[in-house]
């Protein structure tokens, strides 16, 4: 085992979107998960921010080849943050964790031409119920920000690339967490 891992918060957590063989469930703590916007990407999407008071649940996965600079290209979007400290495991030989993070200079607040891709928040939730069920998929609901970001509604024809199909059960549990949130949603980009 090379040692370096990182911390993935949103779409990593699904397995069904990666083949990162070495990964496993772990707490990231002081930090929140916040919907934001960059002009590097068309739509919304997941980044974290510094918070004290929070702990989010995800998945760690070893960085493949120990290669941080492929990685960061993958990553593009996002600072690589140090956070060794911060992630409590169950993971053998982990010597250095890190989180992507999009640095404030670049996060902007979505809006209804950059909204949330319900393709992309499917694939998320799905991850979260498969990994730590029910309480943990509200948990991810709990602890990230920004819920007032418009939602496309684009799951019949989703816009996300690695989208996943999910079952009647755990489309009921992302529209019913919803409609408690008050989402906006939107059938079109203006």
């Amino acid at each position: 085992m090379q040692g370096n891992f990182f911390f993935g918060y949103g779409s990593l957590v699904n397995r069904a979107t990666h083949e990162y063989a070495n990964a496993h469930c772990a707490k990231l703590h002081g930090w929140r998960r916040v919907w934001c916007h960059t002009d590097l990407r068309p739509v919304a999407f997941l980044s974290v921010v510094q918070d004290t008071g929070t702990t989010i649940s995800g998945l760690m996965a070893e960085v493949p080849g120990a290669d941080w600079a492929a990685l960061d290209d993958r990553e593009y979007a996002y600072d690589r943050i140090p956070c060794t400290a911060n992630v409590s495991h169950m993971a053998d030989g982990a010597r250095t964790i890190a989180v992507y993070s999009v640095p404030d200079r670049a996060r902007a607040q979505p809006s209804q031409t950059h909204p949330i891709l319900q393709s992309y928040l499917d694939v998320v939730v799905q991850g979260y119920l498969q990994e730590f069920g029910a309480d943990g998929a509200q948990a991810f609901f709990d602890t990230t920000s920004g819920w007032d970001a418009p939602l496309l509604q684009d799951r019949d024809a989703p816009r996300y690339p690695r989208h996943q199909t999910l079952s009647r059960q755990e489309r009921r549990f992302v529209d019913d967490a919803l409609d408690r949130l008050g989402v906006d949603r939107i059938r079109s980009l203006p």
